[in-house]
């Protein structure tokens, strides 16, 4: 089922960011030694009464700087063409402002549904200017204080009041998408795929705004091939925004069970590469890093530019890197194949008996130092998860795991079993039961 996006619209400092916090129900901020996190997340999913939606936040519109600056405008663009639902944010402390009204003809031309929160009414002032807010000529007005919680309930119920609950589907087909930075190929890539004389294909309505789904059907088993949304039929309008561009690929990768990350051969690795695949990790999807246009290199080797991809995402030495070229079709045989083997990884289920000889034969090899008098001791070990693989250690005090030794953890269960693409997550939990 089809899964609804809100944006959340204004002018700087109307209290957008707290609100975005306070829907998700956590502060995103930066994983400090995680290089994959973006600083400044704009977007997440979220449920609110068993209904699942998008939420996306945008930057801060401000007509005195830069005559609007083109870069804001065109992210509130990308957020209210692909939203649902606007939540347009005015601060009730300072009143309308012109600022307010720029905003306003901004969400008439995209004829969206648009509620109107009036944050800050908990200050004495607000309250002598809500009723100017209604000057901006929309239907419904909620007035709400996002640090003390007044209106909350109101609009969130006004928000969702349409959306249905959600219900996962059961469709069993490996889903996968092609994303990253604009221009990288992605698009050349699904269709060089898709036009493959083996492969059969069909489309089906896809489940996000403006995208289309493929079925992809490869020796004689059917795949999903999932479009980064909105990319085939009218993405150009706003790829020249790299920045911005990452909110068309954050559904893509929420919808996908892997991610091929397209790296340019040509321009080489970028931040923003680092950030789309850290995006991917972090939801725990497959990952495979596909560089396209193979065929424009001649200063390299594959074993040259593989060390560099190696060096420039160390948080991802598992996943496996293949070269192509979506033009000439060269090694694009590779594709299916390394898709195919992930696939299987992230469904990857250890028995118990094994995976505790492994855990504990790596603890003998390597002891961790005690601290304070007190050693880490790890007394049982069980799989608690696939897509992707989730171990649960029981241990005398999981507050005595080193960053360093769970790292050691993880290469040891990979040295051991075939785990090539698929992040895994361990979780420590103290015998006594304590969390």
């Amino acid at each position: 089922m089809s899964i609804p996006t809100v944006a959340l619209v204004g002018r700087p400092n109307v209290g957008k960011s707290t609100l975005f916090n306070k829907i998700v129900g956590k502060k995103i901020s930066i994983i400090e030694d995680f290089p994959g996190v973006t600083r400044d997340r704009i977007y997440q999913t979220t449920t609110y009464n068993n209904k699942k939606f998008h939420l996306v936040d945008t930057g801060g519109i401000d007509a005195s700087k830069l005559a609007f600056n083109d870069e804001i405008k065109m992210q509130a663009e990308i957020a209210i063409n692909d939203a649902d639902i606007v939540v347009f944010i005015v601060d009730g402390k300072e009143g309308l402002t012109s600022n307010d009204l720029i905003v306003r003809d901004l969400l008439r031309k995209s004829k969206k549904e648009v509620i109107v929160a009036i944050n800050k009414v908990d200050v004495k002032t607000a309250k002598d200017n809500i009723y100017d807010f209604y000057e901006l000529g929309f239907d419904e007005y909620i007035p709400i204080s996002s640090i003390h919680n007044t209106g909350y309930i109101e609009l969130m119920n006004a928000i969702t009041k349409n959306f249905k609950e959600y219900e996962e589907e059961e469709d069993n087909r490996l889903k996968f998408s092609f994303i990253g930075r604009p221009n990288v190929g992605k698009s050349s890539l699904m269709n060089a795929l898709l036009n493959e004389e083996r492969v059969v294909v069909s489309d089906v309505a896809g489940t996000t705004r403006d995208s289309i789904d493929s079925v992809l059907k490869y020796h004689n088993e059917e795949y999903i091939l999932i479009d980064t949304a909105g990319m085939r039929k009218k993405g150009k309008v706003f790829e020249s925004v790299e920045k911005y561009s990452l909110f068309r690929s954050l559904k893509s990768i929420d919808r996908s069970d892997i991610c091929l990350v397209v790296i340019n051969a040509e321009e080489g690795i970028t931040e923003h590469d680092k950030h789309i695949a850290g995006y991917a990790i972090e939801r725990g999807k497959g990952l495979i890093f596909v560089v396209n246009k193979w065929d424009t290199v001649k200063d390299k080797t594959i074993n040259e530019y593989e060390k560099l991809m190696r060096a420039e995402f160390q948080f991802a030495t598992y996943a496996p890197i293949i070269f192509v070229s979506a033009l000439t079709k060269k090694r694009l045989h590779t594709l299916m194949p390394a898709v195919i083997k992930v696939g299987e990884n992230i469904k990857r289920e250890i028995p118990t008996s094994i995976l505790n000889n492994v855990i504990l034969d790596a603890y003998q090899l390597n002891i961790p130092p005690s601290y304070k008098g007190k050693r880490l001791k790890i007394y049982f070990s069980s799989q608690t998860g696939t897509k992707p693989p989730k171990f649960t250690l029981r241990v005398n005090n999981k507050g005595l795991i080193h960053f360093s030794y769970e790292r050691y953890l993880e290469n040891k269960l990979r040295e051991n079993f075939e785990l090539t693409g698929t992040p895994i997550v361990l979780q420590f939990k103290n015998r006594n039961g304590d969390e």
